[in-house]
């Protein structure tokens, strides 16, 4: 129970092992997308050089989990509904997304709580960038 409220009193960023293991979500992230065949359709979306948006995702992942505001330091406020207009954002790219991060979580984050919560989030944030009906 005691370890329970000291978990809870941490930061995403304390449990996930700060900036490290961020980095390391984010490259295998876009390792997955870039070969999985069933991402396909979200791979297309992004450019042929894959360390930008890796960079970004890293940077933003920061500041999201409570840690340093990389992204806002370089970029501004992120803004990712309005970042994301461009790109036809359905639950097929949604669902694509969160794929890819599931087995990027699964790959990096030991806790099994740790994983299921971000999961949750990460799915909440999908469909708030979903910009298409379907």
């Amino acid at each position: 129970m005691q370890s329970e409220m000291k978990q809870a009193e941490l930061s995403l960023f304390e449990r996930i092992g700060g900036t490290d293991n961020i980095r390391r979500l984010a490259k295998y992230f876009y390792r997955i997308m870039d070969v999985l065949p069933e991402t396909y359709g979200l791979r297309k979306m992004h450019a042929a050089n894959l360390q930008e948006s890796e960079d970004k995702l890293y940077k933003f992942l920061n500041g999201w989990m409570d840690g340093p505001d990389l992204y806002e330091q370089e970029y501004g406020h992120p803004m990712l509904l309005r970042r994301h207009m461009s790109f036809q954002v359905d639950i097929a790219a949604r669902d694509q997304w969160l794929l890819c991060m599931d087995m990027a979580l699964k790959e990096i984050v030991e806790d099994a709580q740790l994983r299921v919560e971000l999961s949750d989030a990460f799915a909440r944030v999908g469909d708030h960038l979903r910009n298409q009906p379907n």
